[in-house]
């Protein structure tokens, strides 16, 4: 004990682990920047800064005296300039950092878990409203809050069942303009406003709708489900692409994958298992004879 404690107070040992502290502090800051910067949209911002920068070298080293002057001045906004673009990718790291790296964030995210039950009665919904192509735009959150987003439509606040979701998107109703928010098991608001996204990976006929799907994809983990109004297809938008499936078990595997905890998907699969070999007439007759 004696020893440990020495060699903690000792200058040499404390150096390597406060350079040990710095090692990890800057990958997790990296870490963070990264995962800032993964949207299609600050990449782009990204490689137009880099663009920038090589201009400016070379401006210098080709002895272009007015370009380099005017690139040279343009750098004095380029604080400014950063923020503005990056404003909601910042506010988004922002309050990552403010609440311990996501780690309460993922916290309080387990306790609104979509549940199984959930997943099917929206897979069951989906379904109906691609089969008589009625639009439908669905986020499920994940770990980032989407209260904000919430905030803008119509509080809910109710179970999510398959009548539900098909009645708020329905024609006649008021709320079917606009998207629902899904936390848990429960459906917290209709009629949300999306950010709306500029990617151009779109074709140029799809519309509102996907563009708004696939915005929100790119400013939240958020899983968007997507109907479409004209052809009746099924689209889900998540970490800033947008996928097409076939049907709703397409669909239900997808948000399975993403949504449930792996450990309760294979204690329900052991449990069907289990559920089929007791109703099998050959294992209950060996049962028996044992």
């Amino acid at each position: 004990m004696y020893w440990l404690t020495a060699q903690l107070f000792d200058p040499q040992t404390r150096q390597v682990i406060v350079n040990l502290v710095d090692i990890l502090l800057v990958a997790y800051v990296i870490y963070r920047l990264l995962k800032l910067v993964r949207g299609k949209r600050a990449w782009r911002i990204v490689i137009g800064i880099i663009v920038f920068i090589v201009a400016l070298v070379v401006s210098d080293w080709m002895q272009l005296y007015t370009l380099h002057w005017i690139l040279d001045k343009l750098t004095l906004l380029a604080p400014v300039a950063l923020v503005i673009l990056f404003l909601p990718e910042l506010r988004q790291a922002v309050e990552g950092f403010g609440k311990l790296g996501g780690w309460t964030e993922r916290l309080m995210s387990a306790q609104h878990q979509t549940g199984t039950d959930a997943v099917v009665e929206v897979c069951k919904a989906v379904a109906e409203m691609a089969e008589h192509r009625i639009g439908a735009l669905i986020v499920i959150e994940k770990t980032a809050n989407l209260q904000e987003i919430a905030d803008n439509g119509i509080p809910v606040h109710a179970q999510v069942t398959a009548p539900l979701l098909g009645a708020i998107f329905y024609h006649g109703n008021p709320l079917h303009d606009g998207a629902i928010v899904v936390r848990g098991n429960e459906v917290v608001a209709a009629a949300c406003r999306l950010p709306m996204s500029d990617s151009r990976v779109l074709p140029p006929h799809y519309h509102m709708r996907h563009r708004a799907g696939l915005g929100m994809s790119e400013h939240s983990d958020a899983i968007v489900v997507i109907v479409s109004e004209e052809r009746g297809e099924i689209a889900v938008a998540h970490e800033g692409t947008i996928r097409f499936v076939e049907d709703d078990l397409e669909l239900r595997r997808l948000l399975d994958r993403e949504l449930r905890d792996p450990r309760e998907i294979r204690r329900r699969k052991r449990l069907r298992r289990k559920s089929r070999h007791s109703h099998d007439p050959e294992s209950q007759q060996e049962a028996v004879t044992k």
